[in-house]
């Protein structure tokens, strides 16, 4: 949704305005008409909005405009550190942004863990002046004296209620409390409370705050059915769901799990990969990148992998395994109904798991019979067709 202003409306340069028209971005999204004219004055900006908002260009349009084109570039210490909850996000920033620091000839990677830490060494000896990277990683890097934070002119927080979830603030405020000279801090969220509003108070000068009202996924925007299967065969229940659909997200609470079970989708005839935090970084990127354009029509997951998929049109999430909690329940089950469709979440649930998901669904605000389900089973094919009765 744009908001009839043009990119220049917001004092954005021309050239930078080529190169967006030429990518077909015409127009800024709501996030990017609020934020951009205040982070190009130089002030700190907190920015809330959801994941697919359009934040990456929200902080990355101003942050590359505002570093002096005069100044000597690709030095050795960056000039920019945004920090991101995921390798995957990592990634997807710096490929977002790199058209847009090419014209202005600045040089951007994307330093994670998972990937070789000597080749990343390198990219950073060679000059950097933006990075976006994960906390963990950039932490090492710092310890080893590899990098410093010490030259940075802005700091972008990006996701900060994603890194609260995952446990990472207290990695970021170590680095943040390394920033030695006076710089600007951008911070995007989907939330500001809690954690991230300590964050907001410690780590931001009287910043300009700004919302993006965004309408929430709610369960009533999902159909939500609620399997009671067999142990020796749930696998080809998820099968069976599964081969009727061509884009479908499976949850496993571990990573083993996740293994395990595409192991045995491949043996019911499923195409399926795995996705979590013991997989090679390429592996991991290559499924994903497979998933996003439907060459890989199932994609199993753990929750913290999960984070870093956006995918829009996931027709079907299945809970494999029920989750630990209704905000896991919540979270693994807005990947599907996103851009106006209607998804379907389906729970698998053995005999022993029922007053789990009893619960589940009272915090959530559901009240949806348990349907005993077997593999042959007709409906299957069609969860979204039939009403389950009490």
């Amino acid at each position: 949704m744009s908001t009839g202003q043009t990119w220049s409306d917001l004092g954005v340069d021309s050239d930078i305005c080529d190169v967006l028209s030429q990518r077909g971005i015409a127009s800024p999204f709501p996030i990017q008409t609020l934020t951009i004219p205040d982070a190009l004055s130089g002030r700190d900006v907190c920015g809330k909005a959801k994941t697919g908002s359009g934040k990456t260009l929200a902080f990355g349009i101003p942050m590359i405009q505002n570093l002096n084109l005069n100044d000597e570039i690709g030095l050795p210490v960056p000039r920019v550190l945004i920090l991101v909850p995921t390798r995957e996000l990592a990634v997807q920033v710096s490929d977002e942004l790199k058209p847009i620091t090419d014209i202005r000839r600045l040089k951007i990677a994307a330093i994670y863990g998972g990937a070789n830490i000597e080749t990343q060494i390198k990219t950073i000896k060679k000059g950097l002046d933006v990075i976006a990277a994960t906390p963990g990683r950039m932490i090492d890097l710092l310890e080893r004296e590899e990098i410093s934070v010490g030259g940075l002119e802005m700091v972008v927080i990006d996701e900060a209620d994603r890194m609260a979830d995952m446990g990472f603030l207290p990695q970021v405020e170590w680095i943040l409390r390394k920033v030695e000279r006076r710089h600007q801090t951008l911070l995007f969220s989907a939330t500001l409370d809690g954690a991230v509003n300590s964050l907001i108070q410690r780590y931001q000068s009287d910043p300009f705050m700004h919302e993006v009202e965004t309408k929430e996924i709610t369960v009533e925007e999902m159909t939500h059915r609620f399997l009671h299967v067999h142990e020796r065969d749930k696998v080809k229940v998820a099968a069976t769901i599964a081969s009727s659909t061509s884009r479908t997200l499976v949850f496993s609470n571990t990573k083993a799990g996740c293994d395990h079970l595409v192991r045995k989708l491949t043996e019911e005839g499923v195409k399926a990969q795995a996705i979590h935090g013991d997989l090679r970084q390429n592996m991991r990127e290559k499924a994903l990148d497979r998933f996003a354009k439907g060459d890989l029509p199932v994609l199993v997951a753990t929750d913290v992998a999960a984070r870093g998929i956006h995918v829009d049109d996931v027709e079907v999430v299945i809970h494999y395994d029920p989750p630990p909690d209704h905000k896991t329940y919540l979270h693994r089950s807005g990947r599907t109904a996103r851009a106006g469709t209607k998804g379907l979440v389906v729970t698998l649930l053995l005999w022993d798991e029922e007053l789990i998901v009893k619960r589940l669904q009272k915090r959530v605000g559901l009240d949806i019979p348990v349907v005993e389900m077997f593999s042959n089973d007709q409906r299957l094919h069609n969860l979204g067709d039939w009403e389950p009765e009490n």
